[in-house]
């Protein structure tokens, strides 16, 4: 009796969903590792004068627990410099990555990029136990992760595209890109259990769970269909001799019509050898209509979203330091400050502060679900990126002036500007790039 072989149909959905799954925790990898700078900030420069004069010499310093050097009054520049290392370098790397990324196999170039993530992000952890206080060591490791960081994107995208057609994906790919989010929020809980007590682990376990991410990938990521005896989706089709007409393609169990253009069916007969895709230059990529639009579009997104990555946990410190002055103040003067008992001002530490923040991210994954939602439903993709960024702009200005009356309120305004702000920058970053 002859084994029975797995049908097509159902081979071809394992494999979809096994590469569906295998990105989704790579890219979350590495946004778990970009997130433990921004909780470690507050304690590179906490208030010391709320822990007493310094216990080995009696200084009333304000700043004898802070990290040098991050310990003068320039630190929020200092911190800047750090952000602006690693984003400066990414931005370049890019342009590098997307060329290096279409010409080298992805398993190889994802993992391998997954590998030195980890170790630049413990390289900054270990600056902790290695007691160093140079500003050019962390500026660095930050310039050297900013690189390595960016093979993460142009890799899983590709990887989703050869498998996925065009068509009505927006809402799994909004789901599917909550992968950003869900890195930020496991970054921010796991770097908020070491903060106070040896920040250095905050990016050390990061970094091992990134580096373990790339030796799964490398053994389990299958880049292409034809690589396990799938056919790819229609608009994948690597062009050979005898395949000159569109209308010859075909699947299984039959022409591939306009209905079917996502589906992916594998047998067990061996392919004819297929030429690799040519890759696009970058004017070439720019004469793409609407990539300039939603690359402009994206731009300001990812402004707004990065700044909340970095600075929101000690932005959240700092307000509540400033209301908790406040009200001691005007309660030293006899005044009585109306601000709610439950405000900001109740002092967050590091670590409440982390967790606070991660509501922001709560809000990028419900919004990337609706965008993309939305936008299948509509067939607006632009649409629905404009409105809800018009939308987030006067969100963002009223969390500026009463995300501070109540821990209520905070919750509230932060889900809903990160839903305004990560929806278009999921939908934009993902289905609208495969499109493309």
């Amino acid at each position: 009796v002859p084994p029975t072989l797995t049908p097509p149909l159902a081979l071809s959905r394992r494999y979809r969903g096994l590469t569906l799954v295998l990105t989704f925790l790579c890219y979350t990898s590495y946004h778990l590792s970009r997130k433990p700078i921004s909780i470690v900030k507050s304690q590179l420069h906490p208030n010391c004068s709320a822990l007493g004069p310094n216990p080995h010499n009696d200084s009333n310093s304000s700043t004898w627990c802070s990290w040098a050097p991050f310990d003068g009054d320039n630190y929020k520049e200092l911190f800047g410099a750090l952000d602006n290392a690693f984003l400066v370098a990414y931005a370049i790397g890019m342009f590098i990555s997307g060329i290096f990324g279409e010409r080298l196999p992805l398993r190889y170039y994802l993992s391998g990029g997954m590998v030195l993530s980890g170790l630049f992000t413990a390289l900054f952890g270990l600056g902790y136990f290695w007691d160093i206080h140079v500003l050019w060591y962390f500026i660095v490791v930050q310039v050297c992760n900013g690189l390595v960081q960016t093979t993460g994107w142009p890799s899983v995208v590709a990887c989703i595209g050869n498998w996925f057609g065009k068509g009505k994906r927006g809402l799994i790919m909004g789901i599917w890109n909550s992968h950003t989010s869900v890195g930020n929020i496991l970054g921010s809980l796991i770097a908020g259990v070491w903060v106070s007590s040896a920040w250095g682990l905050s990016f050390i376990v990061p970094s091992i769970i990134i580096t373990t991410m790339g030796i799964i990938c490398f053994f389990f990521l299958v880049e292409y269909p034809e690589d396990v005896g799938c056919s790819p989706p229609l608009h994948h089709v690597r062009v050979t001799s005898s395949e000159k007409d569109p209308e010859a393609v075909t699947s299984n169990e039959g022409p591939l019509s306009v209905s079917s253009q996502s589906s992916v069916d594998c047998s067990n007969s061996p392919e004819e050898p297929t030429e690799e895709p040519e890759a696009i230059s970058f004017l070439g990529a720019l004469r793409i209509p609407g990539v300039v639009e939603f690359s402009l579009c994206l731009l300001f997104a990812k402004l707004v979203s990065y700044t909340f990555l970095y600075w929101l946990p000690l932005y959240i410190v700092n307000v509540g330091e400033f209301l908790g002055t406040v009200r001691r103040e005007r309660a030293w003067q006899g005044e009585h400050l109306l601000t709610p008992p439950l405000s900001l001002a109740a002092h967050f530490g590091a670590k409440e502060a982390g967790d606070l923040s991660t509501l922001f991210d709560v809000g990028g994954i419900l919004g990337g679900i609706f965008a993309g939602l939305i936008s299948d439903y509509t067939g607006g993709r632009a649409t629905t990126c404009c409105v809800m960024l018009v939308v987030a702009a006067p969100m963002l200005f009223l969390y500026n002036h009463i995300g501070q009356n109540g821990i209520g309120t905070s919750i509230a305004m932060l889900i809903v500007c990160g839903a305004l702000v990560n929806g278009p920058y999921a939908l934009i970053t993902t289905a609208v790039s495969a499109d493309l």
